[in-house]
């Protein structure tokens, strides 16, 4: 499980959610394909409740959440409190996710941003480590809200 990663998205990003699930199984990890097969119209919280369940029951470690834009599937992943996913279109905010908020699904917008730069966020996510210290309350207080 440690190097599996669970990747899911509407029909807007199917080609992007294979191109990145070929790039991950070319850089060693396992993938699970959580859908969709087609580009058949489909609803982004089904896939999102799907990819935040995989990682909540520990079945991956990582999650990889695509749409249009990325922030509805990011709405529907960040709906379970296990996972923590960030919408991120660049390098730096795909590396800051991982080191300060100790993201576990990274979500973007196959509309917004092109398939090489998806790739780059997604390389700096999975090789970037939680900073924690300073961080490591906050990112407590994300899955136990005390309001």
């Amino acid at each position: 499980m440690a190097d599996r990663v669970a990747i899911a998205s509407d029909h807007a990003a199917i080609e992007m959610k294979a191109a990145l699930g070929a790039w991950l199984t070319e850089n060693g990890f396992e993938v699970a394909d959580l859908g969709p097969a087609t580009a058949d119209s489909v609803d982004y919280p089904d896939y999102g409740y799907r990819l935040a369940a995989s990682i909540a029951s520990g079945e991956a470690r990582w999650g990889v959440a695509l749409c249009g834009s990325g922030i509805g599937i990011s709405i529907a992943v960040n709906r379970n409190p296990a996972a923590r996913c960030a919408l991120v279109s660049d390098n730096l905010s795909a590396r800051l996710a991982r080191q300060h908020n100790d993201a576990n699904v990274i979500a973007m917008g196959a509309r917004l941003i092109g398939i090489e730069t998806a790739r780059d966020c997604l390389a700096a996510f999975l090789s970037t480590e939680f900073g924690g210290d300073r961080h490591q309350r906050r990112v407590e207080k994300l899955s136990n809200p005390q309001i």
